[in-house]
């Protein structure tokens, strides 16, 4: 009879149990795709050249494990407000206690256990996903990456399990202690914000400093080492739940004292705002670290993307050198439409090869001269066999060659004098085009019909470079853009899921005011305003961790981390505008029925 009447009361509330299962479904699924990264040791060794990535990833994990802590806690709280009223109705008609103790313990572990292994095979199918996408569009080159990663498995089951276990003893020791009363009224009493001056100016001025460690860590990680990236870890999630729990109890409280929250429906907005507060002070902090997280991460890994040409461009002025190109060689090359084109005719030894000046003069070779290596700023120099001869460039040359030629030395030879060589002649083809990530399908298909190989070692030019840069750079590409997008649909998780779990219970208040008389358009305003201020103040703080953070990366990037910073903070902007007006959609059609 008790499991009839928990069933019945679990289809009343599908829709809530719905949004629980999706969110925590996310979250497992988000945490399995991380831990597919900072587990698969082979990966990281194979991907980076970073000799502490993998202590950095453990740092990550325990940041994730206490972003996942906070989110099942508050998961778990939904869960638990979402039955007291039931299991109060149970004790009332006479259910043992010891009975509904059970009943709380196992809904609450087949709620978990369920969501995990569902979460588990979701984050397999994203990671597949993702990373196809990710390889397919960038161009990336990986070594042992796998979706399913059975230790990642282990480890998400084992966290999510033990903390749902966790869960399950809690609620049963806070229900079956409750008396039954209290548990009908318990959603009825709200959490009222109390402005306290002196403990609030404490929180700020200790969230201000902390903050400020973790900044100077982060600015200092070259001195610091991994120390700093600690340090940062603790001050900066410390910072931040201090200044959001103070500020933002005392923007509520000191708003309502303003004029204009008594303008249409401002007072009611501040009201629902207060009504949760507590709640979303931890709920805000931990979306503001994830926000920082995502932008963060797709901001360095395009940062490494955007790197990548410049760093390929600065080797040599031409794609690929060939020689003694064949016919169907020749049209390969016409058909990727090259900007530049010339031929050279030379006759070589083991230690040097020889040149027709004449050649060079009508067609100068282009050579790049670096200016500054840390910047990527060059120059190209346009040379005739004199400039050439004597230019300490000329070994880009001498890259273009393949075999033993690639070390000879080159000479310029009048034509007489080169005519009267016993050596056959050979011709060596060099070519320019707009872009060589836009032709990297063409230039490889290239380079295995005439080397027979892909490897960047068995010939020169911007095409070999590519390969080279690319292959050192794709696994933190991958990585940042990866982890980005896992971070970024965490943080949509967790907003969304705080935000329409409570749904349910504004929808009689929505229904009060429309039977008042507001119209649709005052009770849509109302719902922007109030879901545009969970996004924009956890946004906000964000951006300013972004700014601060990119510090950390100046040791490893060879451009400026803020190079280029604009691209991946719009893209960003309309992803998080996307989020909200899915969220405010979704919201108001259960509240506004």
């Amino acid at each position: 009879m008790l499991t009839k009447l928990a069933m019945t009361g679990l289809k009343h509330r599908w829709r809530d149990y719905l949004v629980l299962f999706s969110g925590l479904i996310m979250s497992s699924a988000i945490f399995y795709m991380f831990e597919a990264l900072a587990t698969n040791q082979d990966f990281l060794k194979q991907n980076t050249s970073i000799s502490m990535v993998g202590l950095i990833f453990q740092f990550g994990s325990v940041l994730l494990t206490i972003i996942t802590l906070v989110y099942i806690g508050y998961a778990n709280s939904f869960l638990l407000s979402m039955r007291k009223r039931d299991y109060g109705l149970f004790m009332l008609v006479g259910a043992r206690k010891s009975k509904i103790g059970q009943l709380i313990w196992l809904e609450t572990l087949l709620v978990g256990i369920t969501a995990t292994i569902v979460g588990i095979l979701v984050g397999t199918a994203l990671t597949v996903g993702v990373s196809q996408i990710l390889i397919n569009s960038l161009g990336l080159t990986l070594h042992h990456f796998t979706a399913w990663y059975t230790p990642a498995a282990i480890a998400t089951l084992l966290l999510y399990v033990g903390l749902f276990l966790i869960a399950g003893l809690f609620n049963l020791l806070s229900l079956t202690k409750t008396p039954a009363l209290k548990l009908l009224h318990s959603n009825d009493q709200p959490n009222r914000p109390q402005l306290k001056p002196a403990r609030q100016l404490i929180e700020i001025v200790v969230g201000v400093i902390s903050i400020a460690i973790g900044y100077w860590s982060m600015a200092n990680l070259k001195i610091l080492q991994l120390m700093g990236i600690g340090i940062a870890l603790v001050t900066i999630v410390l910072g931040t739940y201090l200044l959001f729990n103070a500020i933002f109890v005392w923007l509520m409280v000191a708003l309502k004292r303003f004029s204009f929250a008594q303008r249409g429906l401002n007072g009611f907005t501040l009201s629902q705002l207060s009504f949760r507060i507590r709640n979303y002070t931890k709920m805000l902090s931990i979306v503001a670290m994830l926000f920082a997280l995502a932008l963060g991460a797709i901001t360095v890994g395009m940062g490494f993307h955007s790197q990548i040409p410049s760093m390929a461009n600065i080797n040599n002025a031409y794609d690929m050198g060939l020689v003694n190109a064949s016919t169907a060689e020749k049209a390969q090359i016409a058909a990727m439409k090259p900007k530049t084109t010339a031929t050279y005719h030379f006759k070589a030894t083991k230690k040097v090869v020889y040149f027709q000046a004449a050649e060079f003069n009508r067609q100068p070779f282009t050579t790049i001269h670096t200016r500054n290596k840390n910047q990527l700023t060059f120059n190209t120099v346009h040379n005739n066999a004199a400039k050439l001869q004597k230019s300490e460039d000329n070994y880009q040359l001498m890259q273009l060659q393949s075999g033993v030629m690639a070390t000879a030395t080159p000479v310029f030879l009048s034509k007489t004098a080169y005519a009267k060589l016993a050596q056959p002649e050979q011709r060596l083809t060099v070519f320019t085009t707009n872009n060589v990530i836009e032709h990297r399908v063409a230039l490889n298909k290239l380079a295995k019909h005439h080397f027979h190989t892909t490897s960047p070692e068995q010939f020169g030019g911007c095409y070999a470079m590519y390969l080279m840069v690319n292959g050192m750079y794709s696994g933190l590409e991958f990585m940042g853009m990866f982890l980005g997008i896992a971070f970024l649909a965490m943080l949509a998780s967790c907003l969304m899921f705080k935000i329409l779990s409570g749904a349910d219970a504004d929808q009689h208040r929505y229904k009060m005011l429309d039977k008042v008389g507001t119209t649709r358009r005052q009770l849509n305003g109302a719902i922007n305003k109030e879901i545009a201020v969970l996004f924009i103040l956890p946004g906000i703080v964000g951006i300013v961790h972004v700014l601060f953070g990119l510090q950390m990366f100046k040791i490893i990037m060879v451009t400026s981390p803020y190079t280029g910073i604009w691209l991946p903070f719009l893209i960003f902007a309309g992803l998080y505008l996307l989020y909200y007006l899915i969220t405010i959609t979704i919201y108001r059609r259960i509240v506004l029925q």
